[in-house]
């Protein structure tokens, strides 16, 4: 038994990417599509060398006297 829509040509990447963005968005709204399709993407550089280079010139104090700022600010 074939469950296939007989008019999508499936061999084809353009028809076939289009028929499942659909798909996505009919079933999950296009915020849900938009969290499916971010859980394939890797991203890319290299995250521990770019948090050490953004860290580098930050202490742990510092951190915290961040952290608590923005709690104060938020209650």
């Amino acid at each position: 038994m074939n469950t296939n829509p007989p008019t999508i040509n499936f061999r084809n990447p353009t028809v076939i990417r289009r028929a499942g963005m659909s798909a996505l968005k009919k079933e999950l709204g296009m915020v849900g599509t938009i969290y499916f399709i971010r859980q394939f993407n890797t991203g890319q550089g290299n995250y521990t060398i770019e948090r050490k280079k953004l860290l580098a010139d930050i202490t742990i104090d510092e951190i915290v006297k961040n952290v608590r700022k923005i709690d104060k600010q938020q209650s």
